[in-house]
C-alpha cells in the first residue's frame, strides 16, 4: 500500500512500492505475478527490518502518521449499529471526543474515543484531538449511562494531550479530567481502553482508567510529549532533544508493558496500522472481545476493587 506521506525511515521502501504499483497497473500484470510476489516479499521483509529497529522517537512519528486509523475509522470497521451521542448538557458538543452505543462482536457497548480529524477543516473542528472540558464531561455522562444499563465501556485513546487554551482552563479543564479519573475508578461496569495512537498525559487518562489497558504496537503513552519534555529539560525541541526525551520517557508499548502501565500490546500489520487498517482493526476487535469475555466473570464490586488495586500498584518501588 502506498501513501502520500512518507516517514523519513521509510524512504527505502518507497521505490519498491512504486515498482509494485507500476507492474500491477500494466495490462499484462497477470503474467507478472512471480515478479510482483518477489517485490512484495522484499518490501515486507524490508518493512519488518525497519519497524523492528524503530527508536522511541520513530515510534512517535508512526503514531502521528496522517493515514493512521482513528477512532471513527475503527468504529466503522468493527462496530455494528453504532449510534453517536452528543453533548455534555452543560456547555456544548466537543467533536474531539466521540461517544455512542454500538455492537462489537456479540457485545453491546459504549464506545468513547478521541478523534483528530482527517481534513484541515475536520482537524480544526476536532482541535487536533485535544479535548476541552465539555469533551470529558460528555464522555463521563455517557459512561454513567452505560453503567445504568449494565453495558461495558470501550475507549480509544489518541491525543497529544488535553486542550491547553485559556477558554478550556476557564471552563475547568483540570477539574473535568480529575472528576473523570475519580468516577471512572468506581464505575460498576467493565472498562477497557486501547491507546491506538498518541497517549498524552491527562488528556489520555481522562478516558483511560480501565480494568484492561492495551496499546497498539506503534502507539506511545506518556506523562508528556517528547517535544514538551525536551522544551523543559533542554529549553529547545529539535531532532536531537526530541530523540533524547522520547528515549528517556519510556513511552513505547514494550516499555509500558515492562513498567506495568499497560496490560497488553496489540500487534500491528507489517509497516504499521496505516498500511493495512483492516488488519489492524481485526487484531483490535479480537483483543476487545477476548477482554470483555474475561471481565464477564467478575461482579461489579470485584471490578471496582481490582481496578483500584491495579492503579495503586503503579509506581511502587522497593529499596535494598
Amino acid at each position: 500500500m502506498s501513501t502520500t506521506y512518507t516517514l523519513p525511515f521509510e524512504e527505502p521502501v518507497v521505490e519498491l512500492d512504486r515498482q509494485i504499483e507500476v507492474l500491477a497497473a500494466r495490462e499484462d500484470a497477470k503474467g507478472l505475478e512471480t515478479e510482483l510476489d518477489s517485490l512484495r516479499r522484499n518490501r515486507d521483509s524490508l518493512l519488518q527490518k525497519i519497524y523492528g529497529q524503530l527508536t522511541p522517537w520513530d515510534t512517535v512519528r508512526v503514531a502521528r502518521h496522517p493515514n493512521r486509523p482513528q477512532t471513527a475509522d475503527y468504529i466503522n470497521m468493527i462496530c455494528r449499529d453504532f449510534r453517536e451521542l452528543h453533548g455534555d448538557r452543560t456547555f456544548g458538543d466537543d467533536r474531539s471526543i466521540i461517544t455512542g452505543f454500538g455492537r462489537i462482536g456479540s457485545f453491546k457497548a459504549l464506545i468513547v474515543g478521541h478523534q483528530k480529524g482527517r481534513t484541515t477543516q475536520e482537524r480544526i473542528a476536532c482541535h487536533f484531538g485535544c479535548a476541552h472540558p465539555e469533551g470529558y464531561r460528555k464522555a463521563l455522562k455517557k459512561m454513567k449511562l452505560a453503567e445504568k444499563f449494565g453495558l461495558p465501556i470501550v475507549t480509544f485513546i489518541d491525543t497529544p494531550g488535553a486542550y491547553p487554551g485559556l477558554k478550556a482552563e476557564e471552563r475547568g479543564q483540570a477539574e473535568a479530567i480529575a472528576i473523570n479519573l475519580r468516577e471512572m475508578s468506581r464505575l460498576k461496569t467493565p472498562i477497557i481502553s486501547i491507546v491506538i495512537g498518541e497517549g498524552g498525559s491527562g488528556g489520555a487518562l481522562g478516558i483511560g482508567v480501565a480494568d484492561r489497558v492495551a496499546m497498539l504496537e506503534f502507539a506511545w503513552y506518556s506523562v508528556i510529549s517528547p517535544e514538551g519534555c525536551a522544551a523543559i529539560l533542554w529549553k529547545q525541541a529539535n531532532e536531537e532533544t526530541n530523540t533524547l526525551a522520547a528515549t528517556s520517557l519510556s513511552l513505547t508499548a514494550s516499555q509500558n508493558m515492562k513498567n506495568g502501565i499497560v496490560d497488553a500490546t496489540i500487534t500491528e500489520p507489517v509497516g504499521g496500522a496505516h498500511r493495512d487498517p483492516q488488519h489492524a482493526a481485526e487484531q483490535l476487535q479480537k483483543w476487545i472481545i477476548d477482554s470483555l469475555r474475561d471481565l464477564e466473570r467478575f461482579n461489579s464490586r470485584s471490578l471496582v476493587e481490582r481496578r483500584y488495586e491495579k492503579f495503586r500498584r503503579m509506581g511502587s518501588m522497593t529499596t535494598a
